[in-house]
């Protein structure tokens, strides 16, 4: 599960339809969800990581889309 973080990036930029102020736009809310005691859908240490670079591993990995955070803002 560890790679580069670039790579992470693309790939969640690609999950996100290669649109990039959507995937700011999650990975904002999320990393803000994570700030507020939300426990990360990938197995990643919350100490150790930035809050933002946990919401691009979600993302990568189809864990968080944009229709499901939108529900809940």
């Amino acid at each position: 599960m560890m790679q580069r973080i670039e790579q992470i990036a693309a790939k969640a930029l690609e999950k996100m339809g290669n649109d990039r102020y959507h995937l700011a736009l999650v990975v904002a809310k999320r990393a803000e969800q994570l700030a507020d005691g939300a426990v990360p859908l990938v197995e990643l240490d919350k100490n150790k990581f930035k809050l933002a670079d946990i919401a691009l591993y979600e993302i990568a990995e189809s864990k968080i889309t944009l229709e499901g955070l939108v529900e809940n803002i």
